[in-house]
């Protein structure tokens, strides 16, 4: 099986500033992650999804680094994004020191094992993913309900938003995760 549908770009190949953003992402994790080799064939692209992941994952706010997974995990499973569910699937992983949560969350998250505020996070995350037409003032005021604040309920809308447009790129490329992705965290 190809590791994509389109050529995947060395990081060598980058210009200087996209490298010096993956460096330590490699430099940490040992391995270079398809999707960059993917969406490396336009820095331009490549330039804003990082910036906008970046933005949404990276920096401060309500939700924790793990929380911001498990939106991510929850609607990708959603989605059926592969690539992104193996890949986010082990940063959640690793992030809750849970070897199991990535799995239920992503296979059959109304069973999964979460506190409270988890599944409110996964509850807006899914309505938002699986039926967006229909997302309402029921779905917020239920989030409301579960103890989240509106930049809570925003940021976990924002995160599932452009997760879906990643989940999107990683159909039509057809990227396969890293098998270092599958063992992380277990």
């Amino acid at each position: 099986m190809n590791e994509s549908r389109f050529p995947l770009t060395e990081i060598g190949e980058l210009p200087a500033d996209l490298r010096e953003r993956i460096d330590p992402i490699v430099e940490k994790s040992g391995f270079v992650p398809n999707i960059f080799r993917a969406l490396g064939h336009r820095p331009n692209e490549m330039r804003a999804f990082f910036d906008y992941h970046d933005l949404l994952m990276d920096q401060p706010g309500p939700l924790t680094k793990a929380e911001r997974e498990l939106v991510v995990v929850a609607s990708s499973g959603a989605n059926r994004c592969v690539y992104c569910v193996v890949a986010h699937g082990a940063i959640l992983r690793v992030r809750t020191k849970d070897p199991h949560i990535a799995d239920q969350v992503a296979t059959n998250p109304e069973q999964a094992r979460l506190t409270d505020r988890e599944r409110a996070i996964v509850d807006v995350a899914l309505a938002l993913t699986r039926t967006p037409e229909r997302f309402s003032d029921n779905d917020v005021d239920a989030a409301r309900a579960a103890g989240l604040s509106n930049e809570e309920i925003w940021d976990v809308g924002a995160i599932t938003a452009f997760f879906a447009a990643s989940n999107r790129l990683a159909h039509l490329t057809g990227v396969m995760p890293n098998a270092e992705f599958h063992t992380m965290g277990r």
